[in-house]
């Protein structure tokens, strides 16, 4: 016994050498980050403990960073392709939709009511993931690390609401283009502005409703400025992380590595996780089973079967149409050969 406890105690200590060791062999290395939302949720529970505490521990404290938040540096979010692009921060993550008015490609993994389960909105945007690298790499200068998602985007309103037509006349807050399509083909009126202006905009009721995650809203304290949530998935808000090519290409090799297979595993953790943060985010809207959310009192509306049929024909005659004339034919057929193979859909060509 005496032996094996002893034979033991020899392996656990050559392992822990063996990855101070390993830990060494890294340069010291500061990065700077530009992080998301510190309201939404996903800057807490995951970013922040990538950053400050996942690498430094993998490297022995060789590899730090620095990461700030949209919040305090008073940013809008699409301005964080801009900063990378003349390498103001290394690293950077903003949301796909922030960037579609400058390219509509952006849009493509998260057309409005395209996406309905976490599944099918993984394989849309695994799908196009080297399109938007491509796209990065030649118009930015960025490299793209990994796509993630926020969680299933649904309407919070501040007064009743039973169904889409129940959006006619309603100024509904929509954080990008096809969403807004969407919105307008339910006879909604649509106004964009950036996340962390919603509450104030809610409670002053320059808007009646507004688009965004379950637990993203429900982090930024959304379920105290309205009262009715409808739960028909429009999206799920990927999000890119992606690095200055030049910042990347200077970094030691072995940094890159364990950065690059780092963030695969961050990646499918948020991915894996999204499902649950839409469910908590539910819970929590009503007061239900709420375990690391905010407990609100908000009535949670049931899709209507009508609007179940009708957002296909939707999808089909606005979001689609209105997608393909933004992004071009070409873009289309990228689209249709991707994306589109997956849901069974076909943007105009």
């Amino acid at each position: 016994m005496t032996r094996r406890i002893a034979l033991a105690a020899l392996t656990a200590f050559a392992s822990l050498a063996a990855g101070a060791a390993a830990a060494q062999d890294f340069p010291a290395t500061n990065l700077k980050v530009q992080g998301g939302w510190a309201t939404a949720g996903i800057y807490q529970e995951y970013e922040v403990p990538f950053w400050k505490e996942r690498l430094p521990r993998l490297t022995g404290g060789k590899v730090t960073a620095d990461i700030t938040n949209l919040n305090e540096m008073g940013l809008r979010g699409p301005e964080v392709f801009r900063l990378m692009r003349l390498g103001v921060v290394d690293f950077g993550t903003s949301a796909l939709g922030y960037a579609a008015g400058d390219d509509a490609e952006n849009e493509a993994p998260d057309l409005a009511g395209i996406a309905l389960d976490i599944g099918t909105a993984r394989k849309v945007n695994d799908a196009y993931k080297a399109t938007l690298s491509d796209l990065y790499e030649k118009k930015y200068g960025i490299k793209l690390l990994i796509l993630y998602p926020a969680e299933a985007q649904v309407f919070w309103c501040n007064s009743k609401i039973e169904r889409l037509a129940d959006l006619k006349g309603k100024k509904v807050r929509t954080g990008n283009r096809t969403v807004a399509d969407f919105v307008e083909a339910a006879g909604g009126t649509t106004i964009t502005m950036p996340f962390g202006e919603v509450v104030p905009a809610l409670q002053r009721g320059v808007i009646d409703c507004a688009v965004t995650g379950t637990f993203s809203g429900n982090s930024a304290g959304w379920h105290e400025v309205t009262t009715h949530m409808y739960p028909l998935t429009v999206g799920w808000s990927p999000f890119m992380y992606a690095v200055n090519k030049r910042a990347w290409d200077r970094l030691d090799p072995k940094v890159r590595d364990l950065i690059s297979t780092e963030m695969g595993k961050l990646e499918n953790e948020i991915w894996t996780a999204a499902e649950r943060r839409t469910t908590e985010g539910l819970n929590c809207a009503v007061g239900a089973d709420c375990t690391f959310g905010k407990k609100g009192k908000m009535t949670l509306v049931p899709v209507a079967k009508e609007d179940e049929q009708s957002r296909n024909k939707m999808v089909q005659d606005v979001v689609l149409a209105r997608f393909a004339q933004r992004c071009g034919n070409a873009c289309a057929k990228a689209w249709n050969a991707s994306v589109g193979a997956i849901v069974g859909l076909k943007a105009p060509e």
